[in-house]
């Protein structure tokens, strides 16, 4: 999960200047043949190290994890997965967690990364999940506007928690649904 920024060189030569006004897009479910987009959208945080890198068969078996935000033209400008956790925390919530977030620089600062976190949490009520986790190497700030927490590894579901890379110093959030 990422909120950070990868470096200028991710700017696409003919994308729009980043402060020109960019509409909202419409968020939807991902399909399995979004594998390629979600790998593909992803890439250029994982360079940055904004991101952890994931083989492409994550993105193909785990398609339908994400929720994305397409432009007009097809291509996907943002993505956000939830998943299911299959361990309860420690006092037995149901539990999801957000990873690979990712918006393209040019949208960055427009609203699309609040848009995918609320559409993600309305379907983590959806699903009927307790609580919320994600942890992200960038500083929190939209998790925190979004109702989110700074917590403990320790309160998080074990196995999800001792995924966390150490050395990435990725800071834990949770959010009560």
């Amino acid at each position: 999960m990422i909120t950070a920024t990868p470096g200028p060189a991710t700017l696409l030569p003919d994308a729009p200047h980043p402060t020109s006004s960019v509409p909202i897009l419409p968020v939807r479910s991902a399909r399995p043949q979004d594998a390629a987009a979600l790998a593909a959208l992803s890439e250029p945080f994982v360079r940055s190290g904004a991101l952890r890198a994931r083989p492409f068969q994550v993105y193909a078996w785990h398609a339908t994890d994400f929720l994305v935000a397409e432009a007009p033209d097809g291509t996907i400008d943002g993505c956000l997965a939830l998943r299911h956790h299959p361990d309860p925390t420690r006092d037995a919530r149901v539990t999801g967690v957000l990873y690979n977030f990712c918006v393209v620089q040019y949208r960055q600062g427009s609203g699309l990364g609040a848009q995918l976190l609320s559409a993600a949490l309305a379907e983590g009520r959806a699903r009927a999940l307790d609580v919320l986790f994600t942890a992200t190497t960038g500083s929190g700030r939209l998790f925190l506007h979004h109702g989110f927490v700074e917590v403990s590894p320790h309160l998080a579901p074990k196995t999800w928690a001792r995924s966390l890379d150490p050395r990435r110093n990725a800071k834990v959030f949770a959010c009560a649904l």
